[in-house]
């Protein structure tokens, strides 16, 4: 049974990134709005993310697994510094394997060394696309520390990483690592250096893995490939699950589906801003319609400059940390055929600090084009921090051996129902009680800090629990 030591705090005092071991990093390659930052800075890469990219190659100690849907130009100081990179892991002994997508150009791919085995996705009719943008080095070290996914919304070309807007992902974690390895064996058919087109395995044919929920830097992380995963399911749910401000950034938005979800939290009262490029922007696009009918002109952009803005991403929450902030990102567009035929992954961050630091990419993004968007905040739980009094509700002994918890009420609390949250703001017990009653059993929960909330007919109370 688990040690419990309780302190007092509330809920909504604690920084967001309190317990964070920034294991995952977050770029953008245009502008970003530090100005509204809660502590940590978005990163503006200044359109040069090959050398990020590069760097993290030439770390890799061991192995390095690449699925990127189109790698090109090769011509270009961009991608030389990537090629040498890649050339110079293997010639130094680490394993590449290298997985395209057999119907886009990737002319870069004829730049690696020989050596480097490299597969091509399926093009008959019965497939679509590899459209992945992942890497992962080192994910079986036996150093845990050794292993780093990337990934993100950015393809390996000029226009991609300097012209574009796109985000990059990079997660330092090992179960991650070995749950994306997992998924470029069964496309690369074997686990060894050779592909076998006999088992390979794309598109319709690739079955769930069931590794989908991580605890990384102290966040659950969500994982999901399409098309597999049925993950526009899991989308339409991080859409759902919005309480005050809901933003989104979208090369291809055609799903209606998720046009609906949306409007219909806006609808509930959230406030909800996107941008989409206008490759999205035709007639027979219902789901474009819809928004731009559905959303005031002031809180939906439609992107026609220089490039294309590229990015797959959705923002939940970031102005109200007490609800459950996260990030949507990945290679996945709001389509149908992304989730039901295209290789697709798609990350969801539950963390409030990764919320915001993605907010001021979009915020710049939004103003930059003629957008404004309001100051809000919230704190969906209700929990008063400045009502801490220990005469109204407490709870003891302190530790606990048992996982029993005693209490204790003042005679005038009307406690009526204890609630338990975990540092996501997802609620993982509740059980009601009366003034009489003088102790509770929690369940065994996983290691980690929770926030118990009297519900009574005072300002709401909360009590740190913290489980060692």
């Amino acid at each position: 049974m688990y040690k419990l030591l309780f302190t007092l705090a509330a809920f909504c005092l604690l920084s967001p990134a309190a317990f964070a071991q920034n294991k995952i990093k977050y770029y953008f390659n245009h502008n970003v709005d530090n100005s509204v930052s809660t502590g940590v800075n978005a990163i503006n890469l200044n359109g040069r993310i090959d050398d990020t990219l590069a760097a993290y190659i030439s770390r890799a100690k061991y192995t390095i697994d690449v699925a990127v849907y189109n790698f090109t130009s090769t011509t270009s100081a961009s991608l030389t510094t990537v090629i040498n990179a890649i050339n110079s892991a293997q010639a130094r002994g680490v394993k590449v394997r290298w997985i395209k997508d057999g119907s886009s150009t990737n002319s870069g791919v004829a730049s690696l060394a020989s050596a480097i085995p490299v597969l091509a996705s399926p093009t008959s009719s019965s497939f679509t696309i590899m459209h992945n943008k992942f890497m992962i080095i080192d994910a079986k070290s036996s150093d845990p520390n050794d292993a780093v996914v990337w990934t993100g919304s950015t393809n390996w070309s000029v226009a991609q990483f300097n012209t574009d807007y796109d985000n990059v992902v990079i997660v330092q974690d090992s179960a991650l690592a070995h749950a994306y390895t997992n998924q470029f064996n069964m496309m690369w058919g074997d686990t060894g250096m050779a592909y076998n087109t006999a088992n390979a395995k794309f598109g319709h044919l690739k079955t769930d893995q069931g590794a989908h929920n991580f605890i990384i830097d102290g966040h659950r992380v969500e994982l999901y490939f399409s098309p597999a995963d049925n993950t526009n399911a899991k989308i339409v749910n991080a859409i759902n699950s919005a309480k005050t401000d809901l933003y989104f950034g979208m090369y291809t938005f055609t799903y209606s589906t998720n046009a609906t979800a949306i409007l219909n939290r806006r609808s509930a009262g959230v406030y909800v801003a996107g941008i989409v490029d206008n490759y999205s922007d035709y007639a027979s696009n219902s789901a474009f319609t819809a928004l731009q009918s559905g959303l005031p002109a002031s809180q939906f952009k439609v992107y026609y400059g220089t490039g294309i803005y590229h990015n797959k991403y959705l923002i939940v929450d970031p102005s109200d940390t007490c609800s459950d902030p996260l990030v949507l990102t990945g290679s996945h567009n709001w389509s149908l055929s992304a989730n039901t035929d295209n290789d697709e992954n798609t990350l969801i961050i539950h963390d409030a600090t990764a919320a915001n630091i993605y907010y001021q990419s979009f915020k710049a993004d939004f103003n930059y084009f003629s957008g404004t968007l309001p100051v809000l905040t919230g704190c969906t739980l209700g929990i008063n921090p400045l009502s801490l009094n220990a005469d109204i509700f407490n709870v003891y002994p302190n530790p606990s051996s048992t996982g029993i918890i005693s209490l204790s009420f003042a005679p005038n609390a009307m406690i009526n129902t204890i609630e338990v949250y975990n540092t996501l703001g997802i609620k993982v017990f509740t059980t009601p009680v009366t003034p009489n009653q003088s102790n509770i059993s929690l369940p065994e929960l996983p290691k980690g800090i929770y926030y118990l909330k009297a519900v009574s007919n005072q300002p709401s109370e909360g009590r740190t629990v913290v489980i060692e």
